[in-house]
Protein backbone atom coordinates (compact mmCIF):
# COMPACT_ATOMS: atom_id res chain seq x y z
CA UNK A 1 0.00 0.00 0.00
CA UNK A 2 1.46 3.36 -1.06
CA UNK A 3 1.80 6.06 1.54
CA UNK A 4 0.40 9.51 0.70
CA UNK A 5 2.87 12.37 0.67
CA UNK A 6 1.87 15.12 3.08
CA UNK A 7 2.75 18.53 1.68
CA UNK A 8 2.23 21.87 3.36
CA UNK A 9 1.92 24.58 0.69
CA UNK A 10 1.67 28.36 0.92
CA UNK A 11 1.36 30.79 -2.00
CA UNK A 12 2.27 34.46 -2.15
CA UNK A 13 0.91 36.44 -5.12
CA UNK A 14 3.46 38.65 -6.91
CA UNK A 15 1.95 42.10 -7.60
CA UNK A 16 2.53 44.08 -10.81
CA UNK A 17 5.79 45.99 -10.95
CA UNK A 18 7.58 43.49 -8.71
CA UNK A 19 10.03 40.93 -10.05
CA UNK A 20 11.17 37.94 -8.01
CA UNK A 21 14.29 35.88 -8.70
CA UNK A 22 14.86 32.66 -6.76
CA UNK A 23 18.35 31.13 -6.66
CA UNK A 24 20.17 30.35 -3.42
CA UNK A 25 18.52 33.51 -2.15
CA UNK A 26 15.26 35.30 -2.84
CA UNK A 27 15.75 38.63 -4.66
CA UNK A 28 12.77 40.99 -4.96
CA UNK A 29 13.10 43.97 -7.31
CA UNK A 30 10.67 46.87 -7.54
CA UNK A 31 10.50 50.54 -8.41
CA UNK A 32 12.06 51.53 -5.05
CA UNK A 33 15.07 49.21 -5.31
CA UNK A 34 16.06 45.62 -4.61
CA UNK A 35 16.05 43.43 -1.51
CA UNK A 36 17.83 40.08 -1.16
CA UNK A 37 17.45 37.54 1.58
CA UNK A 38 18.87 34.06 2.07
CA UNK A 39 16.54 31.48 3.58
CA UNK A 40 18.71 28.49 4.49
CA UNK A 41 16.06 25.93 5.33
CA UNK A 42 16.44 22.40 3.99
CA UNK A 43 12.89 21.29 4.71
CA UNK A 44 11.26 24.20 2.85
CA UNK A 45 11.42 24.64 -0.92
CA UNK A 46 10.88 28.07 -2.45
CA UNK A 47 9.59 28.01 -6.05
CA UNK A 48 8.13 30.45 -8.56
CA UNK A 49 4.91 29.33 -10.26
CA UNK A 50 2.97 31.57 -12.74
CA UNK A 51 2.71 34.82 -10.78
CA UNK A 52 3.08 33.27 -7.35
CA UNK A 53 5.87 32.41 -4.94
CA UNK A 54 5.25 28.90 -3.63
CA UNK A 55 6.59 27.62 -0.30
CA UNK A 56 6.43 23.85 0.18
CA UNK A 57 7.36 21.48 2.98
CA UNK A 58 7.07 17.68 2.68
CA UNK A 59 6.16 15.80 5.84
CA UNK A 60 6.29 19.01 7.89
CA UNK A 61 7.10 18.93 11.56
CA UNK A 62 5.95 21.59 14.00
CA UNK A 63 9.17 23.60 13.52
CA UNK A 64 8.81 23.41 9.70
CA UNK A 65 5.26 24.79 9.87
CA UNK A 66 6.44 27.68 12.02
CA UNK A 67 9.40 28.40 9.72
CA UNK A 68 7.13 28.32 6.65
CA UNK A 69 4.97 31.08 8.17
CA UNK A 70 8.06 33.09 9.10
CA UNK A 71 9.52 32.89 5.59
CA UNK A 72 6.13 33.84 4.12
CA UNK A 73 6.02 36.94 6.37
CA UNK A 74 9.57 37.95 5.44
CA UNK A 75 8.83 37.70 1.71
CA UNK A 76 5.56 39.64 2.17
CA UNK A 77 7.48 42.37 4.03
CA UNK A 78 10.01 42.54 1.18
CA UNK A 79 7.19 43.01 -1.35
CA UNK A 80 5.37 45.61 0.78
CA UNK A 81 8.63 47.50 1.34
CA UNK A 82 9.35 47.74 -2.38
CA UNK A 83 5.80 48.80 -3.28
CA UNK A 84 4.84 51.14 -0.40
CA UNK A 85 7.89 51.38 1.88
CA UNK A 86 7.89 51.60 5.67
CA UNK A 87 7.68 54.89 7.56
CA UNK A 88 7.80 55.38 11.33
CA UNK A 89 7.02 58.76 12.88
CA UNK A 90 8.69 59.63 16.19
CA UNK A 91 8.24 62.60 18.53
CA UNK A 92 10.93 64.49 20.46
CA UNK A 93 9.71 65.10 24.01
CA UNK A 94 11.46 67.20 26.67
CA UNK A 95 10.35 69.04 29.79
CA UNK A 96 13.17 71.41 30.72
CA UNK A 97 16.35 71.01 28.65
CA UNK A 98 15.66 71.50 24.92
CA UNK A 99 17.37 68.74 22.98
CA UNK A 100 19.01 69.18 19.62
CA UNK A 101 18.74 66.29 17.15
CA UNK A 102 20.89 66.11 13.99
CA UNK A 103 21.64 63.52 11.31
CA UNK A 104 25.33 63.19 10.48
CA UNK A 105 27.12 60.45 8.46
CA UNK A 106 24.99 57.44 9.30
CA UNK A 107 24.26 58.52 12.87
CA UNK A 108 21.60 60.47 14.71
CA UNK A 109 23.24 62.81 17.21
CA UNK A 110 21.20 63.89 20.25
CA UNK A 111 22.69 66.86 22.09
CA UNK A 112 21.73 68.44 25.45
CA UNK A 113 19.60 65.45 26.48
CA UNK A 114 18.66 66.14 30.14
CA UNK A 115 21.38 68.81 30.13
CA UNK A 116 24.17 66.26 29.50
CA UNK A 117 27.41 67.66 28.11
CA UNK A 118 28.25 64.68 25.89
CA UNK A 119 26.01 63.91 22.92
CA UNK A 120 24.26 60.56 22.57
CA UNK A 121 24.32 58.76 19.22
CA UNK A 122 22.12 56.23 17.44
CA UNK A 123 23.24 54.22 14.40
CA UNK A 124 21.27 54.43 11.13
CA UNK A 125 21.24 51.06 9.34
CA UNK A 126 21.94 50.65 5.57
CA UNK A 127 19.59 52.59 3.24
CA UNK A 128 17.27 53.92 5.93
CA UNK A 129 16.51 57.64 5.71
CA UNK A 130 16.04 59.81 8.81
CA UNK A 131 14.49 63.28 8.55
CA UNK A 132 14.04 65.77 11.37
CA UNK A 133 11.19 68.28 11.05
CA UNK A 134 10.78 70.41 14.17
CA UNK A 135 9.91 68.04 17.00
CA UNK A 136 9.27 65.07 14.67
CA UNK A 137 11.73 62.44 13.50
CA UNK A 138 10.65 60.46 10.41
CA UNK A 139 12.40 57.15 9.75
CA UNK A 140 11.69 55.57 6.35
CA UNK A 141 13.04 52.89 4.02
CA UNK A 142 12.24 49.70 2.12
CA UNK A 143 13.68 47.09 4.52
CA UNK A 144 11.33 46.63 7.50
CA UNK A 145 14.02 45.19 9.79
CA UNK A 146 16.45 48.05 9.12
CA UNK A 147 13.80 50.76 9.55
CA UNK A 148 12.54 49.19 12.77
CA UNK A 149 16.04 48.71 14.19
CA UNK A 150 17.03 52.30 13.35
CA UNK A 151 13.88 53.54 15.10
CA UNK A 152 14.70 51.35 18.12
CA UNK A 153 18.31 52.63 18.18
CA UNK A 154 17.03 56.22 18.36
CA UNK A 155 14.54 55.35 21.10
CA UNK A 156 17.18 53.42 23.11
CA UNK A 157 19.73 56.25 22.81
CA UNK A 158 17.40 58.42 24.90
CA UNK A 159 16.66 55.78 27.53
CA UNK A 160 16.95 57.20 31.04
CA UNK A 161 18.66 55.00 33.61
CA UNK A 162 18.61 55.47 37.37
CA UNK A 163 15.67 57.90 37.47
CA UNK A 164 11.92 57.49 37.86
CA UNK A 165 10.45 57.10 34.32
CA UNK A 166 7.11 58.55 35.50
CA UNK A 167 8.80 61.85 36.31
CA UNK A 168 11.59 61.99 33.70
CA UNK A 169 9.69 61.41 30.46
CA UNK A 170 12.18 63.08 28.14
CA UNK A 171 13.15 61.12 25.03
CA UNK A 172 12.30 60.34 21.43
CA UNK A 173 9.30 58.02 21.17
CA UNK A 174 7.46 56.15 18.41
CA UNK A 175 4.13 57.83 17.70
CA UNK A 176 2.86 56.33 14.45
CA UNK A 177 3.62 53.63 11.89
CA UNK A 178 2.61 54.66 8.38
Amino acid sequence: MAQAVVILREEIPIPEGIEVTITDEVAVTGSKGELKRNFKQRAIKILKDDGNIVLEAQFPKKRDKAMLGTIKSHINNMIIGLTDGFTYKMKIVYAHFPMTVKVNEGKVIIENFLGERHPRTAKILSDTKVQIKGDEVIVSGVNKEDVGQTMANIEQATKIKGRDPRVFQDGIYLVEKL
